[in-house]
Order: structure tokens, then sequence, then C-alpha cells
């Protein structure tokens, strides 16, 4: 974990930095705020409810982003290299690099500037690989172009202790590859969805390029908007236009087929026209059937006067169809003359002069009156007559009039037509020319950039935490993985998990003699106090291989066992304990007996088992350093002799499986009174210390050599 730690230190003191700035965006809304009020609705009248996910593509599309970089001079990166990474300087870079290019391929490739003094320097291009020699403010001739580059002073002398003998990088980039790299680092994202807010982030190694590349963006998205609100202003005034010239030349067309069409026919105002004529119609249709019935009237009381003519004053005519004022005094007159006759006829004879005279009166009178009615009634006939034809005359100015008001009605609803689009086309023509003159537009920069002075990544704090945590996660994976690699037994749950043979004894890692005497002293009596260990018995101890502690349990037992009084025999079947520094002494207790030539012999068991206990005539107990079961001869049958059988794990060295292996060996030999002894119980020695010993181990037989 230490070591984790400093090397992300380290590692954070070499990164490249990337600063981050935050630019927030109010996305005009026609259904909220001000751009809902009447006024704003006719000046920004083509505006429509954005889609916020729409826009956030509008504002991330290449596009705008090309639009955004005709305002910024980021098409030239500038580096310094160091020794372990390269800075961008941009504003702070000390040269002033022009470039004129005649093929494309000088574009999108690195430069290498290797100044040599505050005059001279050499340009390595990587596209063509020339090298070149210049002097600054001098022009430069290149395969693909020509460069200038000079000393930006401003910059040099602002840093007093500024360095410019050193090596440069720059790179003059093409519009599509800075395209794709700001697309890369670019985030737009919806505050939330119910809000039209937009944040605008850009990451990026110099905290400026960020700060000014969002605020552009934001700049650039409102003025694109004005400028398209704009252009579609200008094309619909312009088709307006044109649509309104067109159908002002239909209008006139139209009006011109009405007037003509009206002449041609005398149309003033059919419906009024037509109107008068009827009413003139229904007029003469009133006279003519007073005329009628009049004529009728007179028609009938002439027949009755000319039947009666003969005797007309016998005659009782109904006058009201003739009320002449003067006939009605000649018949007065008649029925006077009549009278008077009558009055005469008394007195005198029809003869008589007077009353002739009377009858001649009489007679008179009654021709004028018949000659009057038959006047009347050949008056009244021509009335009749005249009635007649007016009336038929009239009726025809009706012929035709469903067609001319079919053609009016066409040629009024055609004109109606063009009147009408117009009207409309002049009405969206005004507010086309409101939204042309209205240059604005709602959206709002809510939270300008500012460049930031604390990198968003590499995070300090977060990243040395992290990998602290990841060291430990991994040491402990690390120890996890090895432990599970080696499968060696670790402590005493591990051979009770896997096998129901008792442990005996688990002797720690002693170092020193006095730790070791103290130990196995203990070890004796707790073995003894078990029932493991009594008088006139054979032990043998065996183990997997000579690495597992068995013949350092046979030694320390042994002297352990002296140290109590007992006489001991240490019967070796490996190689001779004598050249381990083993040394018995009659004093002591302690015997030594080497039968390593048995293996060579061909024995049974019980020659064995008879051989060895003869010995214990003359010791308490017989300790026997047996064979390792992976080179053995007569390790197995020295465990069937023997009384008691110690079988060493070690917790190091021994595979786990070697348990349960023990185990089946005990079933399937009935090997006698078998316990476990766990050596190095609990011992997790330092791996520097491990790996010292391993060098150590493998280097032996080099030293040796040398030695030599």
């Amino acid at each position: 974990m230490i070591v984790a730690m400093l090397g992300a230190r380290k590692y954070l003191t070499y990164v490249t930095p990337m600063y981050e700035s935050t630019v927030k965006l109010k996305l005009a809304d026609v259904s909220e705020g001000v751009p809902s009020s009447n006024l704003f609705k006719d000046l920004d009248v083509f505006a429509t409810s954005n889609k916020i996910t729409a826009e956030i593509e509008v504002i991330k599309s290449s596009v705008l982003i090309n639009k955004v970089l005709d305002n910024l001079d980021f098409d030239l990166e500038v580096y310094r290299i160091g020794q372990v990474r390269k800075v961008e300087l941009y504003h702070q870079s000390p040269f002033i690099i022009q470039g004129k290019f005649t093929n494309p391929k000088a574009y999108d490739q690195r430069f290498l500037l290797q100044v040599h003094s505050l005059k001279k320097f050499t340009l390595t291009c990587s596209a063509s690989g020339e090298i070149k020699q210049g002097t600054f403010g001098q022009q430069l001739e290149l395969r693909y172009g020509q460069v200038t580059i000079s000393l930006n002073h401003s910059v040099i002398s602002a840093k007093t202790d500024f360095s410019l003998v050193d090596n440069y990088e720059f790179e003059f980039l093409s519009r599509e590859k800075l395209i794709r790299k700001i697309a890369s680092h670019l985030d737009v994202i919806a505050v939330d969805k119910d809000v039209t807010v937009i944040r605008i982030n850009f990451k990026s190694p110099v905290a400026e390029k960020a700060s000014r590349l969002v605020n552009q963006i934001a700049e650039s998205y409102i003025t694109d908007y004005i400028d398209t609100k704009y252009r579609a202003a200008q094309v619909t005034v312009r088709f307006l236009n044109d649509r309104i010239d067109e159908i002002a030349k239909r209008l006139d067309q139209s009006e011109e087929t009405i007037q003509r069409y009206r002449s041609d026919r005398d149309i003033i105002n059919i419906h009024q026209e037509t109107e008068t004529d009827l009413r003139k119609i229904a007029q003469l249709k009133i006279q003519f059937a007073n005329v009628k019935m009049n004529l009728s009237a007179i028609s009938e009381l002439d027949s009755y006067i000319q039947a009666g003519k003969s005797d007309f004053l016998a005659l009782a005519p109904n006058f009201e169809a003739f009320t002449d004022l003067l006939s009605t005094e000649i018949i007065k007159k008649m029925k006077q003359l009549q009278a008077d006759k009558k009055d005469l006829l008394i007195t005198f004879t029809p003869e008589d002069e007077r009353v002739k005279v009377i009858d001649s009166k009489i007679k008179d009178l009654s021709n004028y009156l018949i000659e009057s009615i038959g006047n009347t009634h050949k008056n009244l006939q021509t009335k009749h007559n005249r009635l007649e034809k007016e009336i038929e005359e009239a009726e025809k100015v009706f012929i035709g009039i469903p067609e001319k008001e079919k053609m009016l009605t066409i040629l009024n609803r055609e004109f109606e037509i063009y009147q009408r689009s117009y009207n409309f086309l002049n009405e969206k023509k005004i507010e086309a020319e409101i939204a042309q003159a209205a240059k604005i537009a709602f959206h709002r920069i809510i939270s300008p950039a500012l460049p930031s002075s604390v990198p968003v990544s590499p995070n300090r704090p977060i990243t040395i935490i992290v990998s602290s945590i990841l060291a430990m996660i991994g040491s402990i994976l690390f120890i996890l993985f090895i432990h599970l690699a080696k499968a060696k037994v670790n402590d005493g749950y591990t051979i009770e998990k896997n096998s129901l043979i008792p442990i005996a004894a688990q002797t720690p890692y002693l170092p020193n003699t006095k730790q070791r005497e103290v130990h196995f002293l203990r070890e004796v009596i707790q073995l003894e106090m078990k029932g493991v260990l009594e008088n006139k018995k054979m032990i043998a101890i065996s183990s997997g291989s000579h690495q597992e502690g068995k013949t350092f349990h046979v030694e320390n037992l042994a002297k352990a066992f002296a140290l109590q009084g007992r006489k001991v025999l240490v019967i070796d079947l490996n190689d001779p304990l004598v050249k381990r520094g083993f040394a018995p002494s009659i004093e002591s207790n302690l015997d030594y007996l080497n039968l390593s030539q048995l293996k060579s012999r061909h024995l049974t068991k019980v020659s064995v088992e008879e051989y060895l206990k003869s010995f214990l005539n003359d010791y308490q107990l017989i300790l026997v350093d047996n064979e390792p079961l992976e080179s053995e001869t007569l390790g197995l049958m020295m465990m069937g002799c023997a009384d008691v059988n110690l079988f060493i794990l070690d917790s190091r060295k021994t595979p786990a499986r070697q348990i349960e292996k023990i185990g089946l060996l005990q079933k399937e030999f009935s090997l006698p009174h078998v316990w476990f002894v766990l050596n190095r119980a609990g011992y997790n020695p330092n791996i520097l210390f491990e790996v010292c010993t391993w060098i150590t181990q493998i280097t032996k037989p080099l030293r040796s050599a040398i030695k030599k």
C-alpha cells in the first residue's frame, strides 16, 4: 500500500491534468416567460416549442462546432517536450507560428522544433522527413509549404526565469480532426427533463481553452439561432412577395373579366335589376287583371244591351262595370223622359208630336249610350292587348338570368379566392417582416464559464486513496491466491477439517535453542498427559518429505526426554543425525543407532519388530527417525511396528492433500496410534525474508563453486 501510494503521488506529478469548464444555457420556451406575450410571439412568429434532446444534438453537431472554431484559434497546438511528458502552451507559447501549405498532408503532422539559441533552431517535419535549420522571423521553405516562426516577446519578457532553449513540438490541425477531438471531450446534457436549461461541459489540458470553447459554443448557438430565424424570415418574405405579385396579377385579371362580362351583358346589379323587373311585371299583371275584369264586365253589358236594344227602356243592366258619370246622367235623363212620356200618354196619343219628341230624345240617348258602351269595350280590349304584350316583353328580360347569375357567381368566387389569398399573404408578409426586423433571441447564458484553477482529473485525493485501496485489495487477493495455490496445511483447523486423526502437538517457529528446550519440555509433558507417551514404547516419527521438520522433532524430543532422566535410544533410518550436529552421550541418557543399512536388506515385519523391541530391555523409549513417505522402503513397515506414530505436518511445506493420504494409509495398513504434529504452527514469514532465503538457496551452489 505504501508503494502504491508513493507510486500514485509520483504518477500525479507527471500526468497531464484536465481542466473542465461549464456554461449553462437557458432555452427560450414559447409557452412560458417573456416569449409567451403576444408582442414577442409576433416578433418570434416562426419559433416553435424547443425539444431539449434535439437542441442538445444541434449543439453537439459538427456544423455548429465548425462555426465555433471559426471564432477560435485552436487550429495550432504547441507543446513543450519534457523528459516524461509534454505540456501544451497555447497562449503561453514563446513562438508565433504561421504556416501556408499547398498540400493537405502537412496538416495533422507533428513538427519537432529544437531551439538552440535566441536566434537559431532546427525544424523536423514528420510528414516529409525534412530537417531544416532556421532563424526566428525568417520564412522556411518546406516540401508542403512555408512556415514562419517568430519569437513571442510578450510571453518571454513576462517570465524572468524562462529558458527558451528546449525541445518543442507543434501541429497544424485539420478542421475534421479538430472537430473530432473537441467532440470527444464535449458533454452536453440537460439539467432536468422538465427544465429547459442545458449544461455544456468541456475538458482540456488548458483551462483557458475549456472556458473559451464552452462560452463560444453558447454564443454561437444563440447567434446561429438568430441567423437561422432571420434567414427563414427573409426567405419567407421573399416567397410571400413573389406570391403576392402573382396573386395580384390574377386578381387584376379576375376584376377585368368581371368588368368585361358586365359590360358585354349590360349588367349593373343583376339582383336589383331583377327585383325591379319583377316589381314592374307584378304591377302590369295587376293592371292586366283589372282591365281583364272590366273587359269581361263590359263585354257582358254590351251583349245584354245588343240583345235588348229594341226595347231599351225595358232593360235593367248591371252598371257596376260601367260607372261613367255621363252614362249615369243619361240613364237618369232617359228614366225622366220615360216618366214624362207616361204622363203624356195619359193625355195624348202615341202619335202626338209631343210624345214623338220624347221618343226621339229617348232614342238618341239610348243610341248614344249603346255607342258609348261599344267604345268602352273597344278601349278596354285595346288596353288588354297592350298589357298582355307588355307583360310578354317584360318577361323576356328573365331569359338567361340563371346563366348570368351562375357565371357571375363563378367569377365572383374566383375573385374572392384571390382576394382572400392576397389579404392573407399580406398579413403574413407583415408578420414575417416584423420577425425579420426583430433580430433577438430569448436563449440566455445564465452561467458563463470561467477558467478553472483546479483540474478535474486526475483527482489527487481520490487517486491516492483508490490506489492504496486497490493495493490493499490486490495484496489480500495475492495472499489468498498464494494461499490457495500452495494449498498447504496452514493451521490446526485445516487438519481437523480434513481428517479424524487427532493432533498431538503444535510446534511454533523456534529460532533459538533456549526456546526449543522450553517448548519441547512442555510438549513431552503434554504428550504424556494425553496418553501418547508411555515408557517401554517405540515411537516412530514420520513425514512426507525431509523438509517438514521430522528430524528436528526427533532431535529435540530426544533431548527433552533425556533431560527428564529417561534413557532414550534414537534410531536413524535416514542420513545419520551426527552429520546434522546431533551429539548423543552416555552422560545425557541419550544413545544413537544408525540403521540406514536395513533399507538394503530384505526383512520381514516380524523380524524387524522383534529386533527393534529387543532394545526396550535397555531403554525406556525408542525414537525412530523414519524414512519420508515420498522415498520410503521400510517406512510403512516401521510405522506398523511402532507403538505410537507421530506424523509431522509443516504449515509452510506440507500439501493439504497429505492429511487425507495419511488417513487412507492408516485405514489401509491398520497403523497403530497415529497422531499429527503440526510444525511451525502460526508461522507467516515476511515475504522479503522468504525471497532472500530463496535467493540464498539458489545461489548456494554458485558460492560454493566460487570458494573452491
